[in-house]
C-alpha cells in the first residue's frame, strides 16, 4: 500500500511521533500505527487532514502522483 509507506515517510520527514501526528489529523495514535503498518486505511476526512498537514496532495498521498505539493 502507498499510503502507509508515504505516511511514515512524511511523518519521519517531519520529525513527530505517531501520536503528534494523530493528534494533528484527530485519529488516536492506534489508528496512525495501523495506518503505517497497511492493517487500515485511512478513511476520506482522515486524508484530506494528512495531505493539509503535510503539505502535499491527496493523490500523492495515494500513490496517483509522485508529485509531493498540493496546489
Amino acid at each position: 500500500m502507498i499510503i502507509a509507506q508515504r505516511i511514515k515517510e512524511l511523518r519521519k520527514a517531519a520529525g513527530i511521533s505517531q501520536k503528534k501526528l494523530a493528534e494533528a489529523v484527530g485519529v488516536d495514535k492506534r489508528s496512525v500505527i495501523f495506518w503505517e503498518q497497511e492493517i487500515n486505511e485511512p478513511k476520506a476526512t482522515y486524508i484530506k487532514n494528512l495531505a493539509l498537514f503535510f503539505g502535499v496532495s491527496a493523490d500523492y498521498l495515494l500513490g496517483i502522483c509522485d508529485i509531493e505539493l498540493s496546489n
